[in-house]
């Protein structure tokens, strides 16, 4: 029996540009108990279907149906609605902080969903808040019932969304990238959650996600869309192990989990058209390496084989793998040094010189202030490490354990209670206020959270050009010109210089706060879970930037990241953290080889490589229905 079914749907969103057709004619059927995934690369649409489905697009056009236990939710009025959202309909938004209130403590904010749809005491609201906290991760979760969302990590807020969700055991949820906070072992946890919520109460689960890994090894059926248009569907195995369409076989090949340690990523060439004009042919076929000229001119019809795959394409025979594609080089790109900014003090420095060491530092929290009744928490406990020039050192660990921290500490944001960190040769500590000046010049950071790190009330072409503003660099024309190249570099279209961050998918949001910490040539970059909001393909150009230029510009990156395979792909040595310690130090291949430590052992097992497309039995056509010539 259906569960949810999407009948044509459409969205229109009207903008200062014209008319965003950000979903396009989209139809699917989710059956009870199944988990339904929806993959596609950022702005694709997957968020925006989303949201219509829950009624939450106020001011676009919404047209089709959404039939809900065979209930039309387009039809229904706000109140309506409001009854179901929650207790029938639950949903994990992509943005944990911008989706909890800083005022209220998470627990508050979980008992008021609960009050809002039942008849419970407060004290029974209270103790189910605190089991579904419990079931989701949180420790101590009696005691953090009253901290604030502030108080947590970032994993940790993605752990509290979650438990909203699922606290009134709703018929469906949709979730937006419940995972892409969490480190490996969290994921498997939430994943055990969320099946036994499907095993216990028949839970229906709509899953977004841009890890192809992740969805490969649970999803039952898989939609992939792109540009707004739904491109495949069908059984997940079908989908992974042999895509029909051109667009998924280059999404899963894109991923850093199949190829070589060190080796060049193959992302889709160029980049998602517009959705301010409808396509007169194949929404993908600028970048589809088997494109006809039919693809350009017509629609594609829409194919139905064997396996129940179903694919809007002109190809019959399975997409051809291309060549991989060599990336711009940095010598094109406006990030090297200028007259007007002296290139990195790292460049001055003696070949043995570390960028960054780190010696005993410690951070305690509370005991002082306000919170002088309350016991200090130690977060850092006698931190080492040192990170090389042209080198990048990669931070991993489970959600809580430090690393964010640990980063603050070093970029100078948090001053450590005990211990030592220099940068470039100079001590931290004892930095001037000019001396201060220069540094942020050296160090910038790419942060975990791309929405909270953006001002919603300025245009992104201000926001990414602030660097050169603040620092005296590259001035009208000439820094709008600046700007527009660092956006295009990493995958953003240039035209969208005007827009405010809002009006940006969560991916793209991340690229405009990576833009933004390119844009001085410093000495370290410290990257926050850089790529962790980034599907695959985006994902492997911006790996392949930064790569490409750390070897021309001998730059040094501190990559935080819980995806264990970028962190291969990408990172020189591994440092493993738990519990505010490093328990693990060593190069990456030997730490992958022979880990020493049982939980670096563990964190290794947990994780989830991206499926290889493999060819099998050939899929045999049933049917082809014409879809005519697009207007």
């Amino acid at each position: 029996m259906a569960v949810i079914e999407a009948k044509r749907l459409s969205v229109r969103i009207p903008t200062e540009d014209g008319i965003v057709h950000a979903v396009q004619d989209v139809s699917f059927t989710v059956e009870a108990g199944q988990l339904f995934g929806i993959v596609g690369e950022s702005g694709s649409g997957k968020s925006v279907l989303a949201q219509a489905v829950m009624g939450l697009l106020s001011g676009a056009e919404v047209t089709g149906e959404v039939l809900f236990e065979g209930v039309d939710l387009l039809a229904l009025d706000r109140r309506e609605l409001r009854a179901i959202r929650g207790s029938r309909i639950g949903m994990i938004f992509q943005d944990p902080l911008s989706s909890l209130h800083p005022y209220f403590s998470i627990g508050s904010q979980i008992t008021e969903m609960i009050h809002t749809h039942e008849r419970v005491s407060k004290l029974a609201a209270r103790a189910r808040a605190i089991e579904m906290l419990e079931r989701v991760g949180i420790p101590n979760a009696d005691e953090r019932f009253d901290s604030y969302p502030h108080q947590f990590s970032g994993g940790m807020r993605q752990r509290v969304m979650i438990a909203m969700a699922l606290v009134l055991r709703p018929a469906l949820i949709i979730a937006d990238e419940p995972t892409t906070a969490l480190d490996v072992t969290v994921q498997a946890q939430i994943l055990e959650l969320l099946e036994s919520m499907r095993r216990e109460f028949g839970t229906t689960v709509i899953m977004i996600t841009h890890d192809l890994g992740l969805l490969s090894s649970v999803a039952d059926q898989v939609m992939v869309m792109y540009a707004g248009n739904r491109l495949e569907i069908g059984p997940g195995a079908s989908i992974f192990s042999d895509p029909a369409h051109p667009y998924t076989a280059g999404l899963l090949r894109s991923s850093p989990a199949n190829y070589e340690p060190g080796s060049e990523l193959v992302p889709i060439t160029g980049r998602p058209p517009s959705l301010l004009r409808l396509a007169s042919g194949c929404v993908f076929s600028s970048r589809c390496p088997d494109a006809m000229d039919v693809c350009h001119a017509q629609r594609p019809p829409l194919r139905v084989y064997d396996d129940s795959v179903e694919v809007a394409c002109w190809l019959e025979h399975a997409p051809s793998s291309p060549e991989p594609v060599t990336l711009a080089q940095p010598d094109e790109v406006v990030l090297a040094p200028t007259p007007e900014l002296a290139g990195p003090l790292a460049a001055r420095l003696a070949p043995e010189e570390p960028v960054v060491s780190v010696s005993g530092v410690r951070l305690a929290f509370g005991g002082g202030g306000f919170l002088r009744s309350r016991a200090s928490v130690d977060v850092l406990k006698g931190i080492d490490l040192e990170l090389r020039r042209g080198e990048t050192l990669g931070l991993v660990g489970e959600s809580g354990c430090g690393k964010s921290t640990l980063a603050r500490v070093i970029a100078g944001l948090i001053p450590a209670t005990e211990g030592t960190v220099t940068l470039v040769g100079k001590d931290m500590s004892s930095l001037t206020r000019s001396g201060w000046q220069q540094m942020r010049k050296e160090v910038q950071l790419v942060f975990q959270d791309p929405f909270g790190s953006l001002n919603p009330k300025r245009r992104v072409g201000s926001i990414i050009g602030d660097p050169y503003r603040i620092h005296g660099v590259s001035r009208g024309s000439d820094r709008k010109k600046s700007v527009q190249h660092l956006m295009e570099i990493v995958g953003l279209n240039p035209e969208h210089y005007n827009r405010f961050p809002s009006e940006f998918s969560g991916g793209q949001r991340q690229r405009i706060g990576i833009a933004r910490a390119l844009a001085l040539n410093p000495s370290l970059i410290i990257c926050d879970e850089p790529v962790s909001a980034l599907d695959v393909s985006i994902q492997a150009q911006v790996l392949n930037l930064m790569k490409s230029l750390q070897r021309e510009f001998d730059l040094s990156y501190l990559f935080i990241s819980h995806d264990l395979s970028v962190v291969r792909h990408i990172c020189d040595r591994i440092a493993v953290m738990s519990d505010g310690v490093i328990v693990e130090m060593a190069e990456t291949e030997a730490l992958y080889a022979n880990p020493r430590q049982e939980f670096t052992r563990t964190l290794l097992a947990a994780s989830v490589l991206a499926p290889s497309p493999e060819s099998g039995a050939p899929r045999i056509l049933q049917r082809t229905i014409e879809r005519g010539v697009a207007a």
